[in-house]
């Protein structure tokens, strides 16, 4: 188990406290020595990620978040090397504002629009890897937030359904993902809690804010063979891992974690 994770938005987790390494140097460098832009394509791997859209980065950038994938997430146990590498791939500066962009491969969350936060890095790694994906899987994700989340699975599944409680949040992130090419994502506002009943059932669903217990639509949501990966809690909060089987659901309690409360339905 070890320390608590704590949670922000899209994860929306706080912080888990770890030693800034080269990577952390290395953004901030980013700030006092900017070399000209390059155009970088990532093509199809032989990890079997869906190739990302072009972007247009630094190679600053790109050591940055290769350094935050080494150091921040495989380091600290994320072993699935598809995960890995769309963490490699998907470019986290630009989900954040732009006067944050040098610090946006620190360990640590981040502000975005509408008094939400971009999850810290491992809590993303650690929770995608937990949904244990292939490439033809269909996701729901409950609560967008800045996108971040949403383009890393879009990578790895053929589908992405995502959900975010605050309209103009879901329009902004629907338009930033549309721009950078993430064409697999649907992005709709509304209460998660109910989930996304006409798109179901899914292969994967994560939720990154914490409800009081498990909102019963997503259960029924699930594929059989399919994961559910929530945090559960008001006070103290685990991170849960439920597996839809032809009997019913088998539930694994993965972390200690604290994430922001689940709004809407969840709090009446």
């Amino acid at each position: 188990m070890g320390k608590i994770r704590q949670a922000g938005d899209d994860g929306r987790t706080m912080q888990t406290r770890h030693q800034p390494g080269k990577a952390a140097w290395m953004a901030l460098l980013g700030v006092l020595f900017v070399p000209a832009a390059v155009n970088v394509y990532h093509a199809q791997s032989p990890t079997q990620v869906s190739a990302v859209p072009a972007v247009r980065e630094t190679s600053i950038q790109r050591e940055a978040r290769e350094l935050m994938v080494r150091e921040q997430i495989a380091a600290r146990d994320v072993r699935d090397q598809r995960v890995l590498q769309a963490m490699l791939e998907v470019p986290r500066h630009l989900f954040v504002p732009p006067e944050l962009q040098p610090y946006a491969y620190l360990d640590s969350p981040l502000p975005i629009s509408h008094e939400q936060t971009i999850s810290q890095p491992y809590i993303v790694g650690f929770m995608t890897e937990a949904l244990k994906l292939k490439p033809e899987d269909r996701v729901l994700e409950v609560g967008t937030g800045s996108g971040y989340q949403a383009a890393v699975l879009s990578v790895l599944v053929r589908e992405v359904y995502s959900i975010e409680i605050i309209e103009p949040l879901a329009s902004e992130v629907a338009a930033r993902l549309a721009r950078l090419g993430y064409s697999n994502v649907k992005v709709r506002a509304g209460d998660g809690y109910r989930g996304w009943p006409e798109a179901a059932p899914f292969d994967g669903i994560i939720v990154t804010a914490a409800p009081d217990r498990i909102p019963h639509p997503l259960l029924d949501q699930l594929a059989t063979g399919g994961r559910l990966v929530i945090p559960v809690g008001k006070y103290f909060q685990t991170l849960n891992r439920v597996t839809r089987t032809a009997k019913g659901f088998k539930t694994e309690k993965l972390l200690p974690v604290r994430f922001v409360p689940m709004t809407g339905k969840a709090q009446k």
